[in-house]
C-alpha cells in the first residue's frame, strides 16, 4: 500500500484520543517552555503550536476564540497570548526547536526535547509593584467564637 496523501500520525489511538493526546502536548509546551517527549510525537506537535501563535500573534477575537479551543487549558492561553506572542514578535515562523534526547531506558524509544527557540520572558507592566508571597497581606479574616456546648448546656440548665 503506497503512503500518498496521508497526512499526520497516528500514535496507535483514535482520532478523539490522538487529538486530545495532541492539545495537551501542546498546553503543556507553552506552559512549562520545554517538554521532552517521543520525537514523533515532538514532530507531529511542531506545526500544530507554530500555527496556535501565528494564529495568536494576528489577534481578534475570533483568533483568540480559536486559540482557546485549541489549547486544553486557560492558562496554558493566557501564557501564549500574555508571554510567549510579544516574546516572538521578532520572528514570523520557526518558533520551535527539536533536539534528540537520546533513547527511553524502558522501551528504547526515540526521545526528543522540544522547546522555544527564544527565551520567553515575562513582560513587565509599569506602574504595578509585584509583592513576594512574604510581602502580600492575606485578608483579615472575621472570626465568630461560638460558645462550646457545655457553655450552652449551662445556659439551658439555668
Amino acid at each position: 500500500m503506497h503512503r500518498h496523501g496521508y497526512k499526520g500520525r497516528k500514535f496507535g489511538r483514535e482520532r478523539d484520543q490522538r487529538r486530545a493526546l495532541i492539545k495537551g502536548l501542546a498546553s503543556s509546551l507553552i506552559e512549562h517552555g520545554s517538554i521532552t517527549t517521543t520525537k514523533a510525537k515532538a514532530k507531529e506537535i511542531r506545526p500544530y503550536t507554530e500555527k496556535l501563535i501565528t494564529k495568536a500573534k494576528k489577534g481578534g477575537l475570533a483568533n483568540q476564540r480559536s486559540v482557546m479551543s485549541s489549547l486544553s487549558s486557560p492558562k496554558a492561553v493566557n501564557r501564549l497570548i500574555n508571554e510567549v506572542v510579544p516574546s516572538t514578535q521578532n520572528r514570523n515562523s520557526g518558533y520551535l526547536r527539536i533536539s534528540d534526547a537520546g533513547l527511553r531506558r524502558g522501551d528504547g524509544a526515540e526521545m526528543a526535547k522540544i522547546s522555544f527557540v527564544d527565551s520567553i520572558e515575562v513582560p513587565k507592566v509599569e506602574g504595578k509593584k509585584t509583592l513576594k508571597k512574604s510581602e502580600q497581606k492575606s485578608p483579615a479574616k472575621k472570626t465568630v467564637k461560638k460558645p462550646a456546648k457545655s457553655e450552652k448546656k449551662k445556659e439551658k440548665v439555668k
